[in-house]
Order: C-alpha cells, then sequence, then structure tokens
C-alpha cells in the first residue's frame, strides 16, 4: 500500500465494514471524513475523543503531537480537556532527545490548557524515527458536536488562513540546505515559522458562537482532501474557486521547488467551515485577527468541482499527501 492515509475504498472495506459492536454510549463514531467520536456520560455532556500519530517529520513531534490533536477537538466545537500520549523511541535515540520532545509536549499543554492523563513510552525496533501518537479528550453540550458532515446545500464555505502551512514549515525545517540551492534564507526562515500558526482553536470558538453547520480542519491529503471529505460526509455537492483559496507566497515556492501541488499539501492550521452566513463569519474572524475566506458554496448534487477561470476539475478521494513526495 501507498504511504498515508489509506484510500477512502479500503478505509471502508477493509476498516470500517468490519466493525461491528455497537454501543448506546457512542454517538459520533467512525465514518470517512469524520474525525472526533462521541460519549455520553450524563444527562447534559458528551466526552469527545480524537487520535492522531505524527509520522511525516522528526521535527517539532512533541509539539505537532499536541497541536494536531487538540485541533480535532476545536473542530467538532468541544473544548479540549487532556491527552493521552504514546511515544516510540528508536534504539539510537538519546534520553536528551526525549527530554526535549516531552519539554515540547508540556508547552503546547500549557498554551492549550489541557493536561496530560496518561501514556505509555518505549523504545523499539519497530521504528525508525521518534513516533508520537495522541488520544485527545475533550467535552462539548450534550447534541451540540459539530461534524465534518453536516453541511446542506447552499451554504457558504469558508477557509481560514492559508492552505499549506504545517506542510510548507516541515519541508522548510527538513531541508533546508536544499532549498538553500535557489531560494534566499529570508524566505526559508519565514517559512519556517508558519508552525506558529497551526492552532485552529481561536477560529473554531468564533465559529460555533457565530453559528456553523460543519467544521474540518485541513490535515492530510489538503484542501483538495479535506473538501472532498467535508463533501462525501455531509452528501452534498460543491462549487469551490479556486483563485479564492488562500495560499502563502512562501508554500507556493517550497512547493515549485520539490515539484508537488500545494492544494494537496497537509494543511493543519486552516479549516473549512459550512455556514448559512459566511460573509459574517469572515467578518468576525478578521475583527479577531484570523484571516478567512469564502471560497465556494455547496449544493444537492454530488459533484464536487473546483473552478478556474474557464476550466473545472472534480475532486477525487484523497491520494498520498504531497508532503510524502518531497525527497
Amino acid at each position: 500500500m501507498e504511504i498515508g492515509k489509506l484510500p477512502e475504498s479500503v478505509l471502508k472495506r477493509s476498516v470500517i465494514k468490519q466493525l461491528h459492536v455497537k454501543r448506546p454510549e457512542v454517538g459520533n463514531g467512525p465514518g470517512i471524513g469524520e474525525d472526533c467520536a462521541t460519549l455520553s456520560v450524563g444527562p447534559d455532556e458528551e466526552i469527545v475523543l480524537s487520535t492522531d500519530p505524527i509520522t511525516g517529520t522528526a521535527s517539532d513531534i512533541g509539539e505537532l503531537a499536541v497541536t494536531i490533536s487538540v485541533n480535532d477537538l476545536a473542530s467538532a466545537g468541544a473544548e479540549p480537556i487532556g491527552i493521552l500520549l504514546t511515544v516510540l523511541l528508536t534504539p539510537r535515540m538519546r534520553e536528551a532527545k526525549l527530554k526535549a520532545i516531552m519539554e515540547q509536549v508540556d508547552a503546547a499543554c500549557k498554551r492549550y490548557n489541557v493536561q496530560v492523563i496518561g501514556g505509555h513510552t518505549e523504545v523499539t525496533e519497530a521504528v525508525n524515527q521518534p513516533l508520537i501518537s495522541v488520544t485527545a479528550v475533550g467535552k462539548v453540550k450534550k447534541g451540540q458536536m459539530i461534524s465534518t458532515g453536516g453541511a446542506k446545500p447552499g451554504m457558504d464555505i469558508v477557509l481560514t488562513k492559508w492552505i499549506g502551512l504545517e506542510g510548507t514549515s516541515i519541508i522548510a525545517k527538513d531541508h533546508e540546505k536544499e532549498l538553500l540551492e535557489r531560494l534566499p534564507q529570508s524566505l526559508i526562515d519565514t517559512a519556517k515559522s508558519f508552525d506558529q500558526y497551526l492552532s485552529v482553536l481561536p477560529e473554531s470558538r468564533i465559529a460555533v458562537e457565530h453559528g456553523v453547520a460543519a467544521m474540518h480542519d485541513v490535515t492530510e491529503g489538503g484542501i483538495f482532501g479535506a473538501l472532498w471529505e467535508m463533501g462525501e460526509a455531509s452528501g452534498v455537492g460543491l462549487d469551490v474557486d479556486l483563485k479564492a483559496i488562500p495560499v502563502k507566497q512562501e508554500t507556493i515556492e517550497v512547493c515549485e521547488f520539490f515539484g508537488i501541488n500545494p492544494y494537496e499539501l497537509i494543511s493543519s492550521g486552516a479549516m473549512l467551515i459550512a455556514t448559512e452566513d459566511g460573509n459574517g463569519l469572515v467578518r468576525k474572524l478578521r475583527d479577531a485577527g484570523v484571516a478567512s475566506a469564502i471560497i465556494g458554496k455547496s449544493n444537492s448534487s454530488n459533484d464536487k468541482r473546483v473552478i478556474n477561470g474557464d476550466e473545472e476539475r472534480f475532486l477525487e478521494p484523497p491520494k498520498t499527501d504531497a508532503l510524502y513526495n518531497v525527497h
């Protein structure tokens, strides 16, 4: 199988269809494009859970692991509470590196006010670089979790910040020497700094208060993958204006250097939102200092179209993220 997310057909056929146990406490369970599950624990609140590994880089994995998992909870409209942390280390790794990873974890936890509530650490030959997997736990008022699949026809599709932020930062850190052959140090330094934008907690809180039908953080598969997942999970079509999708010049330069598509690059820090009032949401986000744009609308068809002037393309299920094509 190819590196990256499983193809949708394999995920449906060999993962989801093999799971037959259903419990009444479980609300939102596994599904295409859905990053969180809910557990009913009382009359007024639900526990929200999500899990994610960091596999595309060995740089800043403690920081990334916490941020990406908390983003899943934020995209569900949940308040993050804590994380369970699994850390797998290679035999050649020094204790100082482990300590540095955990310092990153702690710094991120302080920023988001979440606690490490447990976990597991192990040295193993099963990995060739440090690997962290996080299960994040949050809470939401009963019946108020926001799913990827809540979009209805006729809604505005809003994108926060810019695409490719996470991927650009990772590539700039992991491949700085190669990039310096053609690109100036100042551009590379700016690209590396894009990790400052990776949390979607601020915009998720504003969006929930404003009123939204669906939210989805843009991760593996990039914006094209996230659009497909939202449309597929919601059972709606999409018309998206390619030129309306915000992208930083540094992302374009880095992607051109390695010949990869920025629209298929991992994009944590950007969030897709479906809402009845896109203009109102964009204004509220702008007032809070969060860049955003309406990039399209949902419709009652099954077609997920990206329009670029007189040209159009139909989105397909996400394939291997462009990050894995950087060599």
